[in-house]
């Protein structure tokens, strides 16, 4: 078993080249979920409330956990593993269980193996913080490199004996753990000691195997892991080209190895990521989405689009090197067409996808509603097939079991105080339109001070037609950018119905009366 103690700070210091070796401490659910030698030596432990953490060690550095973050930062220790043994097991990031019989007998010994096993992770990754225990079992081996020392083994047969002292923590069980040393069993040893039938009978299954774990017998074996395919496909021009045309062109055999990939994977792609590199170390990357899936005339339109779009200002070289790595994968099987045709909404999907190919990225646009407080800005098109920025991944990685939506809402808005509630108006205005709420006698209706409503309306003139008022709602006040002299705004929204039993949303600012949508 190899352990790498507190790999959460690791893998943040690897992904943001930062400095591990000051006081930090990641936590998750407002607990301690790992910590750094010196957060460690001021007292910082696992599982401890982050206050606590915090009081006794002022100069600690508090991190979020990031699980995507851990996994991402572990392949490559596995990867320089399995370059000298392969088998490796991932228990969690951070941890990894082998049998390495074949290097053991190859380099002397078992401990020698471990030895070589970390050596190499230091040499390749420079992480120098690895220990490894070996036992029987990946429970007993695991507890073995908690022990402290780089290398710990545990004699064959004497697993039992070696876990005995340790508390009932150790189990990662947090109700038992609570539970046991209120019934006097404090450590493994003790745990171990009472019957295998009583503690089935008062725990379950559950508590049955991990008192097979305390005795030592842990019957689980070692299950090498499947390394994932490499998917991501990349190319570079030697000399630089210069023109978009050649770009797309000379790429298309790679785009189409590309797809080839996926499909032989079982997977297709549903987003993507292309990353064009300048012969003036320019970096120009942007994810793109699709309504159905990509194929290869589909990557390489998205190409000239993303070269058409940075040239002459993210991108002023020659072009050296294209990168395309897909964000977003589904089954392949998800998209095979039926037996009767593809249907009505794929149709759909293959004509507008031509007519883009033929106007451009931004030739064919789907409207969704976004966030705001006035109607005309809620109002955003967003090209056929993306997505809204909103609902992209913050940081690229492969995903499964997702398809992209052309036009699809964003995970959730911002909260916006002094939004229009749904239902929302079927016709808006781009322009508000001019009208006046009037009462009986004709006099204007305002409001006073206290933004309450001043006279009783009884008729609407708007687009030239006086109509009558049979029924009004509000009026809901709105404030905002009260902080900004130049774009502070101040208005009150009010609903009303006519004789004919249209509904109104009608805006009263700067003592004006404006239309702003239509009920239908």
């Amino acid at each position: 078993m190899l352990w790498f103690p507190g790999w959460a700070v690791t893998a943040w210091a690897l992904a943001e080249g930062a400095d591990a070796s000051r006081p930090i401490a990641v936590v998750a659910a407002n607990r301690v979920v790992a910590c750094s030698q010196e957060a460690s030596a001021e007292g910082v432990v696992t599982g401890q409330r982050r206050r606590e953490a915090q009081a006794r060690c002022p100069a600690l550095l508090v991190l979020p956990a990031d699980e995507v973050r851990d996994a991402r930062e572990f392949d490559p220790v596995l990867e320089c593993i399995e370059e000298i043994a392969p088998g490796v097991q991932v228990i969690r990031p951070g941890a990894c269980a082998l049998r390495p019989r074949g290097l053991a007998r190859y380099v002397g010994s078992e401990a020698e193996a471990a030895e070589v096993l970390l050596e190499a992770v230091v040499t390749s990754l420079g992480i120098t913080t690895g220990r490894a225990g070996i036992a029987d079992g990946r429970f007993t081996a695991l507890q073995a490199a908690y022990a402290g020392d780089p290398v710990r083994i545990v004699p064959p047969g004497e697993g039992a004996a070696f876990l005995a002292p340790l508390p009932v923590t150790r189990l990662g069980d947090e109700a038992l753990s609570a539970l046991l040393p209120r019934l006097g069993v404090h450590t493994l040893g003790a745990f171990a000691a009472l019957g295998a039938d009583a503690v089935r009978d008062r725990f379950g299954r559950h508590g049955q195997r991990l008192h097979t774990l305390a005795s030592g017998a842990d019957p689980s074996v070692v299950a090498a892991r499947t390394s994932p395919p490499e998917l991501s496909r990349q190319i570079g021009f030697e000399p630089p080209l210069a023109l978009i045309d050649q770009v797309a062109f000379t790429a298309r055999a790679t785009v189409e190895e590309f797809i080839a990939g996926l499909s032989a994977a079982g997977l297709a792609c549903t987003e993507l990521r292309i990353e064009v590199t300048g012969e003036l170390d320019e970096l120009v990357a942007r994810s793109w989405g699709t309504p159905g899936v990509f194929d290869a005339p589909a990557v390489v339109d998205r190409l000239r689009w993303q070269l058409q779009a940075a040239a002459g200002s993210r991108l002023n070289s020659a072009v050296t090197g294209v990168r395309l790595e897909p964000l977003v994968v589904d089954a392949l099987a998800n998209h095979v067409p039926g037996l009767f045709g593809t249907g009505t909404d794929e149709r759909v999907h293959h004509v507008l996808s031509r007519v883009q190919a033929i106007l451009g990225h931004d030739g064919v646009v789907t409207p969704r509603i976004g966030g705001g407080r006035w109607l005309a800005e809620r109002q955003e098109l967003v090209s056929w097939g993306d997505r809204p920025m909103s609902a992209l991944p913050a940081t690229p990685r492969l995903r499964q079991g997702s398809r992209a939506t052309p036009g699809a809402t964003a995970a959730e808005d911002p909260p916006w105080p002094g939004h229009l509630p749904d239902p929302l108006p079927s016709a808006v205005f781009t322009l508000p339109r001019p009208a006046q709420l009037l009462t009986r006698d004709g006099a204007p209706v305002g409001l006073d001070d206290r933004d309450q409503l001043r006279g009783v309306p009884t008729a609407l003139l708007l687009e030239g037609e006086r109509r009558t008022v049979i029924g009004w709602a509000g009026p809901w006040p709105i404030d905002e950018r009260s902080w900004d002299p130049v774009r502070h705004r101040r208005a009150s929204r009010f609903q009303v119905v006519d004789g004919t039993g249209t509904a109104w949303l009608l805006v009263l600012q700067a003592g004006r009366w404006w239309a702003e949508g239509r009920y239908d």
